[in-house]
């Protein structure tokens, strides 16, 4: 199977300035045990392509994707494992592409759908017809023989049965003040205005993936962090004390128990916690890997910066499909 591709984060400043940078989905479902896909047509090119766009200035890359993919095919969608990105020259310029598997939004995806923006649909001079096809005549439709990269992985993720997935998002808190500027307690210690900003550009990260259930520390930088989606979203939320440094410092079995338990559970899942308490979490899940999982976990100290997330992407088994980092602009 092609690997898929491992975004590692949305902060484009270190590549070409002018390069294009855009994201989109393959949206898939299944009927009469049959595999489809979502295709547009594009009259301006005169041509059959996934649905996708260019992000706006300061948009994360998952809200692109999702963004675009519901103006241009007039329904919501939740992504899934990411798939290989494309890299070609278009009027003159470098393109980007990420791509990622996903599904149509349904009725337990409310929360993360509240979280988002109201979607304007694109006007038909830009997409004027939308079709359902499977996946070989997908692959024949298609215009740029590229774009069949990316079908060819999410047709061998449904054959191995490893398409529908469920998102587990470890995120590290947002920059907290520091202990030498704090003369309160460590539990109480909160964000600086920085954290406060990571945390809000968390918000359209989460919706993108459909979160449903979030798990936190109970200390004040890790609430203040995971506060803005809740807020926005209203999802499940559960304040676990062996996620706190201090349980985890006394004993680590406790942090281990709770991914455990929660790569059992069918609920899309985001976990907040410290930097201290990542090696473990990120050992558990380490476990669930196989040596096709695509892409890899943080592998050293500090694992994660601040307000950045690792998205792991499950089966039904718990096993991890894919990974992959973010790392949300905030302006």
């Amino acid at each position: 199977m092609t690997p898929a591709s491992r975004p590692r984060g949305d902060d484009a400043r270190s590549e070409d300035a002018r390069t294009v940078h855009a994201a989109g989905a393959l949206v898939w479902r299944e009927r009469a045990g049959r595999l489809e896909v979502a295709l547009v047509h594009r009259p301006r090119y005169r041509d059959w392509s996934w649905p996708k766009g260019k992000l706006d200035p300061g948009e994360a890359v998952t809200a692109a994707g999702v963004r675009e993919v519901a103006e241009e095919i007039g329904e919501q969608v939740v992504l899934g494992a990411p798939l290989p990105a494309l890299t070609y020259r278009t009027e003159g310029r470098t393109k980007h592409v990420r791509y990622w598997a996903a599904r149509l939004a349904d009725d337990g995806d409310r929360p993360a759908l509240a979280a988002r923006p109201a979607v304007r649909p694109v006007d038909p001079t830009e997409i004027d017809d939308v079709v359902w096809v499977s996946t070989p005549t997908a692959a024949d439709l298609l215009t740029r023989r590229t774009d069949r990269r990316p079908l060819a992985t999410l047709v061998a993720l449904h054959g191995r049965g490893r398409l529908a997935t469920r998102p587990l998002a470890v995120v590290r808190h947002g920059q907290a003040v520091k202990r030498s500027d704090w003369s309160g307690t460590d539990p109480s210690r909160p964000l600086t205005s920085a954290g406060s900003a990571q945390s809000e550009a968390l918000v359209p990260v989460l919706a993108a993936f459909g979160v449903r259930h979030v798990v936190t520390s109970p200390w004040a930088r890790c609430l203040k962090t995971a506060a803005p989606y809740v807020e926005a979203a209203g999802p499940r939320l559960e304040q676990v004390d062996a996620l706190t440094q201090a349980a985890h410092d006394e004993d680590p079995a406790g942090a281990a128990a709770v991914v455990r338990e929660l790569l059992a559970q069918p609920e899309a899942t985001a976990l907040c916690t410290h930097r201290p308490v990542l090696r473990t979490v990120l050992g558990v899940l380490q476990d669930a890997t196989r040596r096709w999982t695509a892409g890899e976990l943080p592998q050293r100290d500090p694992w994660l910066r601040p307000g950045e997330l690792v998205v792991t992407h499950l089966t039904r088994e718990g096993r991890v499909v894919a990974v992959e980092q973010h790392r949300p602009p905030i302006g």
